[in-house]
């Protein structure tokens, strides 16, 4: 499944709020094996997952067109791919590496099914909207990299209203660590820590945080399913759409009796979309 329905606590600046139902990314692995050997895993979107493979071989400089695969066959979950190849590649050994859905370069050698293992929940804190409204205001005001070449993300790191870090990288995961790294080399006490993140929050961005025992993680962008049931499980405050004007509260270990989530449903692909009536259909 593709998209998930997840209740969020919506705040508003004016002091409204109330429950919504938003719909959210689902975030999937795939195991891909190549000539018999477990390959690379990649974090993806749970569709198209053989024109991701094909391009991926193909971009990565494995095969030289379509017709270098010989046989092709994901498995009735969608979480294996094997592919023969006409003529066999001697391929490196690898660790199987996962390839994130976010930055590149960034290797996180753990599967999906070990995220979790060794972790302890963090304590919640109690926190203020207007802390995070105060963190939206300095994040619109931009920062250094990212004014001059719109390529960078960003990450601050606060105790209550008061901001201790602002660093940059062209990574998401690099700047998280950067601001985590000024605290520890600083002696600051990450348990009342909040983090704020330009960046997308899939699993491992929220395992940064538990594992840092940050118990507030706030992203401007948006959560994936599993990122949501993480923080469940580890009582970590999840904010995310933060803005100057209104946030969504995807997890507060405070909450009691929270909506249940509901709905799931596929996407399709956008090469099988219905054309739009004044469209003509390419030869």
């Amino acid at each position: 499944m593709a998209v998930f329905e997840y209740p969020a606590e919506v705040y508003l600046r004016d002091g409204r709020r109330g429950f919504e139902q938003e719909d959210v990314q689902g975030e999937h692995t795939l195991d891909v094996y190549l000539d018999g050997k477990l390959s690379m895993r990649i974090v993806c979107s749970p569709f198209d997952l053989q024109e991701l493979v094909l391009g991926r071989l193909f971009t990565e400089g494995i095969i030289e067109s379509a017709d270098d695969v010989e046989f092709m066959y994901l498995c009735e979950h969608a979480t294996i791919i094997r592919v023969l190849l006409k003529e066999k590649r001697d391929l490196r050994p690898v660790s199987a590496p996962i390839i994130p859905s976010c930055c590149t370069g960034n290797k996180v050698f753990e599967v999906l099914e070990t995220v979790g293992q060794g972790m302890e929940p963090v304590t919640p804190v109690p926190w203020e909207p207007a802390w995070i409204f105060r963190l939206a205001d300095l994040f619109s005001g931009d920062t250094p990299m990212h004014r001059r070449t719109f390529g960078a993300h960003s990450c601050y790191l606060a105790i209550g209203d008061n901001v201790l870090y602002t660093c940059e990288d062209l990574g998401r995961h690099n700047a998280f660590d950067k601001v985590i790294g000024c605290a520890l080399r600083n002696h600051d006490d990450l348990s009342q820590a909040i983090i704020y993140t330009s960046g997308r929050i899939p699993v491992d961005m929220v395992t940064k945080a538990i594992r840092a025992g940050i118990p507030i993680l706030v992203s401007k962008a948006v959560p994936t399913d599993l990122t949501i049931e993480l923080a469940r499980e580890f009582d970590l405050t999840l904010i995310c759409a933060a803005r100057p004007d209104s946030m969504k509260v995807y997890n507060d270990p405070r909450w009691d009796g929270v909506p249940s989530t509901v709905g799931e449903w596929k996407v399709p692909r956008l090469f099988d979309a219905p054309a739009a009536p004044d469209d003509k259909p390419v030869s």
